[in-house]
């Protein structure tokens, strides 16, 4: 069964605002909700970024919709913290939270000033977290030096529910790495060969009958030059590699980076367009690869428009299939 979920973007609205679109979002249809564990925007045009962590505690208490966080537990955190904040959630509302850890960008965790690794280490802390994560969730006292320490802890409320630990991977490299010990997938959409090389990857290494999830990006307004336009003033940030994105340490540099982008390079990004029936085409397409959990980021400021108008003529589409 294809699920459908809404985006919560704390990059670009205020925490409260999110609350309500995602209570709307519910009313609409939507199935689950993801966000990003961000401590900057991408943009200083966006002026945002709260700590979705509180607001997780919130929107599960107001809504009875899953929800997912992308979320690097390495860096600014130490992942015996995240094992307790994602613990404490499920005991509140069982199986219906899931963590999408990943290796993580400068732009969230050069903050604390440490330095920065190559990618390489980073996957090797990301894994030594996630192995202290399960650890402690299953009731271990964990101690442990390696890239990461820890020291005779313990969770003593634990979730009541099995976590799932979903992946987050852009590149091929990255999900074939991560196959061996994710519960799932998540990855964000790109030009169709490009994906399909990371579904392939993943597949081979693992992952073949493992879930995948992919995040959407789209821009949807009333014209197709609005929606062009609401993408490139909001999202013309995030049009480049993974590598890059993962260097960059402000907004700011986003947005020097992105200066030279042109409103058609959104294109390969971003799934613009004002007519419903190609984004669906567009969906269809993602669950033909395999994808069952579509999470849909609308990327212009337009939500509201967004969730009324795919709530009542994009999701009917893909009921009971």
């Amino acid at each position: 069964m294809i699920r459908i979920g809404y985006h919560i973007s704390h990059e670009q609205f205020p925490p409260s605002q999110l609350l309500q679109l995602a209570k709307q979002a519910e009313e609409a249809g939507f199935q689950f909700c993801i966000s990003s564990d961000h401590f900057h925007p991408w943009s200083e045009r966006q002026q945002e970024s709260g700590f979705a962590w509180s607001w997780l505690g919130a929107a599960m208490a107001q809504t009875s919709l899953d929800y997912g966080i992308v979320n690097c537990p390495a860096y600014r955190y130490h992942p015996a913290i995240i094992a307790q904040a994602a613990a404490t959630l499920d005991e509140m509302f069982p199986g219906r939270f899931w963590m999408c850890p990943g290796s993580g960008q400068a732009l969230n965790e050069s903050i604390t000033g440490e330095r920065w690794p190559a990618k390489q280490e980073r996957n090797e802390r990301l894994k030594e977290s996630v192995d202290m994560i399960r650890a402690l969730w299953r009731g271990e006292t964990v101690t442990h030096h390696g890239l990461v320490k820890v020291e005779n802890a313990k969770l003593y409320t634990r979730p009541k529910k099995k976590i799932r630990l979903v992946a987050a991977a852009i590149t091929p490299q990255t999900a074939a790495w991560a196959a061996g010990w994710a519960d799932g997938l998540i990855t964000v959409s790109q030009p169709e060969e490009k994906l399909e090389q990371v579904v392939e990857a993943w597949r081979k290494n693992g992952g073949e009958n493992k879930p995948m999830m992919l995040k959407v990006q789209v821009s949807y307004d009333q014209t197709d030059e609005a929606a062009r336009t609401g993408a490139y003033e909001q999202w013309k940030t995030n049009v480049f590699a993974s590598d890059l994105q993962a260097e960059l340490r402000t907004p700011k540099q986003f947005d020097q980076a992105a200066a030279f982008v042109k409103p058609e390079e959104m294109e390969g990004a971003v799934n613009i367009s004002s007519d419903l029936e190609k984004h669906i085409q567009w969906l269809e397409k993602y669950a033909a690869m395999g994808f069952t959990d579509l999470d849909l980021h609308n990327v212009n400021t337009k939500q509201e428009q967004f969730i009324r108008v795919f709530g009542e003529k994009v999701l009917p589409h893909f009921r009971n299939k």
